[in-house]
């Protein structure tokens, strides 16, 4: 079976690639490099041995994605291409309109006239907004709060119209909870431009010593410690679960959507603590003022991707935080 992975080069992309070559999908990868390093499925391919079709192409370029499609024909989709700094959408609401909604609707064309209709997107939970209690199901309401989660609503809005207006569409809506940590094997793993936005990265660079200080945002939330809880999952869980939603694309029809998580909510304190046992690393750290739109606990029912996918998460935190280290440590400038 072939399989098309937009975005591949990425965090969540370069992992997922590896688990589908493991078990011998053929794989080619779209992706501009805007947000990513191609040396990422360099190291994919040493890992497996395997090769990977990759096309430096914008999804916004139709000429050049129609191209892709003449190419090497898949027989599914992996959508994970797009702009994902929630902080940055709010400064440029329009870019990440432009690009995340017009890069789907190009994206969708182009598979629908080459009669190709398996999709699985890459959503998150950003779409629960502030939801009122945990854990969070798949039939919470939706109601995403800043510009970024907007749009993986608004493509799932989509996506839900494209396959009621044509029963041969089969989609698979995966929101993912907390991905964190690295392939076990420290080649790969998460290489973000600039100063993270996200937790593990922090504190792995922290203990790396590229940056002085860890600031957590906020320690007056009504949590045990103050500080919030996430659900964190492995990035290997996570793209073992794509694994099992290809499973399930041959068998179900219509839009199917799954959480992605551990089902555990671990707070900010207990992560940096975890870090610091499984390391040996002393991580200093600050309290700064909370980040609007932060909800103070956040973490997922998964029943429904273990009914149907007959998927679960394995790693624990000892392990995401081993993992994460494992990769920082050997790549202390990333894929630089």
């Amino acid at each position: 079976m072939k399989i098309l992975v937009t975005g591949g080069s990425g965090y969540i992309g370069s992992h997922t690639c590896l688990e589908l070559l493991k078990m011998n999908y053929e794989v080619a990868v779209i992706d501009n490099l805007s947000n990513s390093k191609k040396t990422s499925l360099k190291r994919v391919e040493k890992i497996t041995k395997n090769k990977i079709d990759f096309f430096k192409v914008d999804l916004l370029d139709l000429k050049k994605l129609n191209h892709v499609f003449d190419k090497f024909t898949p027989d599914a989709v992996i959508h994970f291409a797009g702009k994902k700094a929630v902080g940055e959408s709010v400064i440029k609401p329009i870019e990440y309109y432009k690009n995340n909604l017009g890069g789907t609707i190009n994206l969708i064309e182009v598979m629908k006239n080459h009669n190709i209709k398996k999709l699985i997107f890459s959503s998150s939970c950003t779409v629960y907004g502030l939801p009122n209690k945990v854990p969070i199901k798949e039939d919470f309401p939706v109601s995403a709060v800043n510009p970024y989660g907007r749009t993986k609503l608004f493509i799932e809005f989509l996506l839900q119209d494209v396959s009621q207006s044509d029963p041969n569409w089969n989609i698979i809506v995966l929101r993912y909870f907390n991905p964190v940590g690295a392939d076990q094997s420290g080649i790969i793993g998460e290489d973000p431009n600039g100063i993270p936005n996200n937790l593990f990265p922090y504190i792995t660079q922290v203990a790396v010593g590229k940056l002085p200080i860890l600031s957590i945002y906020g320690n007056d939330y009504p949590t045990p410690d103050g500080t919030c809880i996430r659900d964190y999952i492995h990035v290997s869980d996570l793209a073992f679960g794509h694994v099992k939603a290809i499973d399930k694309l041959r068998k179900s029809s219509g839009t199917n959507t799954y959480n992605l998580g551990t089902g555990k909510g671990y707070s900010v304190l207990e992560v940096l603590s975890t870090f610091e046992k499984v390391t040996g690393k002393n991580i200093p750290h600050r309290f700064v003022k909370r980040r609007e739109g932060d909800v103070s606990a956040s973490y997922s029912d998964t029943t429904k991707a273990r009914r149907e996918l007959g998927w679960k998460a394995n790693k624990n935190l000892e392990d995401m935080c081993k993992d994460a280290w494992h990769f920082q440590s050997l790549n202390p400038r990333g894929y630089n």
